[in-house]
């Protein structure tokens, strides 16, 4: 098959579909991978290293739509890449459909397949594609917390870990998942007052089993948000429901109550966000708002700010799917392994992620009602 690998232009995504060591798996599986110029700039990856592993280097996107049976990404499409989508392709990539209603007809219209990295899910329930980039991400919102803290970014002026005689500062994280649990670890070594809150007592004893007396943590209801967030200085929303949009958990109420230059980095805003008052999504050029003077961040591609760290890992855990669906075909490598099947969102025309129809409001149909299985 044609495996095309378009450059990224979602805005300071430097990220690339897949780095050099994952081309040459595929050419050395017979696969022709097409690689747009300079896609692996931003990652640190040179044109001459795609050449090498066996790729070919085409000038254009369009060059790379055209002539790609199956076209890999790592953001959704953005509204100027829709034209360029063919009927009947098939598309890798990070979606998250639950907040893009315009991307989702369109894929529907052209009856593409696509897989969402963030819904393949094992039968354990793990998530393989999502949890590297939740570990980059998770890591990263405290590295940028502590940042925004600083009074040049009108922050409070707290230095996270506190000196002594002065105490550390307060870390409040939402969801005790992956993205969560390496936050925690950042905070954690940075010297920071560090609570955690979540719905399900068993990742909550998991936390414990970690940490230790390290970590407070806390059964995530309302009224315990509540006290918890007013006393607070850096928020990190890390809440996941595969497929779903994200819970609003966070109030507004909840945020007026937190003190001057105090800092939210939402994780979850590609899922549309927990936190009532991120009402945009930001960009990493201009990644930061303010309302009732709390410092809002609602970027939702964290890990494209460390690209190389990101694509590396992306393609350590992406390659097997990809090479599976090239070698085998769509249908085949669906019906060998249902964690890749769980990553279908749509199929053939069908909307076959429940999540996504009920986030859009969409019909949804199973997806082995469709292929047999």
């Amino acid at each position: 098959m044609n495996i095309g690998v378009p450059k990224e232009i979602k805005i300071r995504e430097d990220r690339v579909a897949i780095a050099p060591q994952g081309v040459k798996l595929l050419s050395n599986d017979g696969h022709t991978v097409l690689i747009e110029k300079s896609a692996g700039i931003g990652s640190g990856f040179s044109d001459e290293e795609y050449k090498n592993a066996g790729a070919i280097i085409l000038d254009s996107a369009e060059d790379i739509y055209n002539k790609a049976d199956i076209i890999v990404k790592v953001k959704e499409p953005q509204p100027s890449e829709y034209r360029l989508l063919k009927k009947n392709q098939i598309l890798i990539a990070y979606l998250h459909l639950a907040v893009e209603k315009a991307l989702t007809k369109e894929l529907i219209n052209k009856k593409l397949t696509s897989i969402a990295y963030e819904t393949i899910q094992t039968k354990d329930g793990k998530l393989p594609l999502l949890t590297p980039m939740s570990e980059v991400a998770g890591k990263m919102s405290v590295q940028i917390a502590a940042n925004l803290l600083e009074n040049r970014n009108n922050g409070a002026g707290i230095l996270l870990g506190g000196i002594a005689g002065v105490p550390a500062g307060k870390v409040l994280i939402v969801g005790a998942g992956n993205v969560g649990i390496n936050a925690a670890k950042i905070a954690i070594g940075m010297g920071a007052n560090v609570s955690i809150a979540d719905v399900d007592i068993d990742k909550l004893r998991h936390i414990d089993d970690m940490f230790g007396s390290k970590i407070k943590t806390y059964v995530s209801t309302e009224a315990n948000l509540k006290e918890l967030v007013k006393d607070t200085d850096v928020l990190i929303g890390a809440v996941l429901i595969p497929g779903y949009k994200a819970p609003c958990i966070i109030t507004e109420d909840m945020v007026k109550s937190m003190h001057k230059g105090s800092v939210i980095v939402d994780v979850s805003i590609d899922q549309g966000g927990i936190v009532e008052t991120m009402d945009r999504v930001t960009t990493l050029d201009n990644p930061t708002y303010e309302k009732h003077c709390i410092i809002h961040y609602s970027v939702a591609n964290i890990p494209g700010s460390v690209a190389r760290t990101s694509t590396i890992a992306l393609t350590n855990e992406s390659i097997k799917y990809i090479r599976a669906v090239a070698t085998d075909g769509i249908v085949e490598a669906l019906k060998k392994d249902k964690a890749l099947a769980k990553g279908v969102n749509t199929f053939n025309g069908k909307l076959t992620n429940k999540g996504v129809a009920e986030a859009l409001n969409f019909e949804f149909t199973e997806l082995p009602s469709i292929i047999g299985f």
